[in-house]
């Protein structure tokens, strides 16, 4: 684990001398899209909770109190699926929230040292997403371990609930897995909007531009000093999807609407690229504190779901 920290701190010091590029827009955040996010950050954090993956029958839940919102919406499960192993330790959930009438595809980011080898395997690889569009070969890999399942899974909730609006979110290495399977459910004909926070970068400029000019709606928040949206570096290659929704906020205060900034571009030096000093603990931070629950056990696999009301939890993986 010293050998990944100095590494990954090596990084981030190269990366605050490779972001170059202008801003192409600015605009302020709308209060739909700030109550939605909110919710989303929540979802998020809640596939960090052991108790939300290889747990069937068990509510959707924080024991930390990370996720009251999607705790109060209600959550359980009535029949599960598994498969076997995978080597990027890719883990989340589907849910179906009656509530706000929504399917959530949720991803969980790194906890265990599966994932984060995953985050160290820096080199592009071609994908299926648009023609001779490459990304990031670990988050890649992660999401094609994943998707023989996930998108079956949606299929099923879609069909039985072809009013609710799919929602993929995730935090960090699962923010960049949610942008993979959103970009993908779009290709299989859904209206998808994506909502995550702290990503990384996530490929080339081909596939950044294409999954940024796809409908549904992108809403990538980075905050504060955040170092992860600087990796992995420029100069390499890789670009952000647009926009980008900037968190002006320190560690651990309430956000407002007014504490964000809209920034349009697949490179710009305003927002979090402005920063040069960076801090962890602002990886830490989105809307509320994302690690709410110790996730040191690793599952592995996949389970499909159904229930009866709340929140019917249709996938974990």
């Amino acid at each position: 684990m010293v050998a990944l920290t100095s590494v990954f701190h090596t990084i981030v010091f190269a990366a605050v001398c490779s972001n170059a590029a202008p801003l192409v827009e600015k605009r302020d955040v709308q209060a739909d899209v700030f109550d939605r996010a909110k919710l989303m950050a929540q979802y998020a954090a809640a596939a960090y909770c052991p108790s939300n993956f290889g747990s069937p029958g068990d509510q959707l839940n924080c024991p930390s109190g990370g996720c009251r919102a999607v705790e109060d919406a209600d959550a359980s499960s009535v029949i599960e699926y598994s498969r076997s192993e995978t080597p990027t330790d890719v883990t989340g959930f589907v849910a179906v929230d009656h509530s706000n009438k929504l399917i959530v595809v949720s991803f969980r980011g790194s906890s265990t040292i599966d994932s984060w080898l995953t985050n160290l395997n820096l080199e592009m690889t071609p994908t299926d997403i648009c023609p001779d569009c490459s990304a990031h070969r670990g988050f890649w890999n992660s999401w094609t371990d994943a998707r023989d399942r996930v998108l079956p899974a949606v299929k099923q909730a879609g069909t039985t609930y072809p009013t609710y609006q799919i929602v993929v979110t995730g935090h960090s290495l699962g923010a960049a897995i949610a942008t993979f399977a959103a970009a993908q459910l779009r290709n299989s004909g859904y209206t998808v909007a994506l909502y995550n926070y702290g990503s990384p970068r996530i490929g080339g400029t081909k596939i950044c531009q294409y999954i940024t000019d796809q409908p549904g709606g992108n809403y990538r928040f980075t905050h504060w000093n955040d170092p992860v949206p600087k990796l992995p570096l420029l100069i390499m290659g890789y670009k952000h999807i647009s926009p980008e929704y900037y968190i002006e906020k320190r560690n651990g205060e309430d956000v407002q609407p007014s504490d964000i900034k809209v920034f349009q571009g697949l490179v710009n030096l305003r927002g979090n690229s402005a920063w040069i000093a960076v801090d962890v603990e602002a990886h830490r931070w989105y809307f509320g504190r994302m690690y709410t629950c110790d996730a040191k056990r690793s599952s592995r696999g996949l389970q499909i779901r159904d229930v009866e009301e709340g929140i019917d939890v249709l996938a974990t993986f």
